[in-house]
């Protein structure tokens, strides 16, 4: 039954009854190859409201030659305040000021706002925690691209312009993140960025027909690492399905040199011929892999390090591939 849910889109289970994407702020775009949604970042209404992920580039659907790319992994009761009750190559920064806040005390996290720190526990992405200070968002769409921008300045010294936009390529089966962040407030931002990249490819559970692959040797240790899954031979593929309610982890997939060219990553469906490249101009600074039986997840991290009054650029892409 949930197998038959994930592969039915735009219908969504939430607690007491259906809801369908046309009861989010969303965006479509295409290029003429690729058709792709977009949920929009909206307190109120919006798919996300939680306070881990960046709220700028939802992407519950992306369609190419016939082959799905992305779609509803998580199969939990639906609610927008829940961590991962989110969709595509959404992204993650890590929290600033946190432990230097007090207990009452606000903290920042880049795409969501200023959040309230609960207790003297560390920081947990789990955590729903209040949101202060939501900042600004402005949504631009077009044919073939979504601009976000969201402002915000934080009392705690921190402020930033940041810019994201989903953009897809004329005439390539391509779509490109292109971010910048410009820091406006008087303290250093100094981070890291990863993209969780749920992938659904044409709904295939994970297991021996889903299969990623380096430009090089790996190594990675964790649940599941061993059994249930192999890193080897350049590339982490699987012994068996996961389980419905189970998951693969390893903290660190070891292997790569702090480049860009390192940051390269492949995914195939085995059965249906679809894969999707992923591309970066930024250093590969850490490497985490997670998968349950829905989506199987690289997730490669940078570095982002920005003075006051400075800006920078970085750009990730994925190319996707259809036989």
């Amino acid at each position: 039954m949930i197998k038959k849910l994930l592969s039915v889109f735009p219908i969504l289970l939430i607690t007491g009854g259906f809801i369908s994407s046309v009861d989010f702020p969303s965006a479509k775009i295409t290029n003429g190859l690729i058709e792709a949604e977009l949920y929009l970042p909206d307190a109120g209404k919006g798919y996300y409201q939680g306070t881990r992920f960046d709220w700028s580039g939802v992407m519950p659907r992306l369609d190419y030659k016939g082959h799905s790319y992305f779609g509803i992994w998580n199969p939990a009761p639906y609610d927008p305040k829940l961590h991962d009750a989110i969709a595509g190559p959404v992204e993650e920064f890590v929290a600033l000021g946190y432990n230097e806040a007090e207990v009452g005390g606000e903290f920042l996290k880049i795409g969501v706002g200023t959040m309230v720190k609960l207790d003297t526990k560390p920081y947990s992405f789990s955590q729903p925690y209040q949101i202060k200070n939501a900042g600004k968002w402005t949504v631009k769409t077009s044919k073939d691209k979504v601009e976000f921008i969201h402002e915000i300045t934080d009392a705690a010294g921190y402020g930033y312009v940041y810019r994201k936009t989903v953009k897809l390529t004329k005439g390539k089966p391509e779509l490109v993140l292109e971010h910048s962040l410009k820091n406006t407030g008087q303290k250093l931002i100094e981070t890291q960025m990863y993209n969780h990249n749920f992938f659904m490819i044409d709904n295939e559970p994970t297991g021996p027909n889903i299969k990623t692959l380096f430009p090089y040797e790996i190594k990675a240790e964790g649940k599941g690492f061993g059994s249930v899954v192999k890193a080897e031979n350049r590339e982490i593929s699987y012994t068996k399905e996961i389980a419905s309610g189970e998951f693969v982890y390893s903290g660190g997939v070891q292997g790569f040199d702090a480049t860009p060219e390192d940051y390269d990553i492949l995914i195939q469906n085995l059965k249906t011929g679809a894969s999707v490249q992923i591309t970066c101009d930024k250093p590969l600074e850490k490497l985490v892999y997670w998968a349950c039986h829905t989506t199987a997840c690289p997730e490669p991290y940078i570095k982002l390090s920005v003075k006051p009054q400075e800006e920078v650029h970085w750009k990730i892409k994925y190319k996707f591939i259809a036989h």
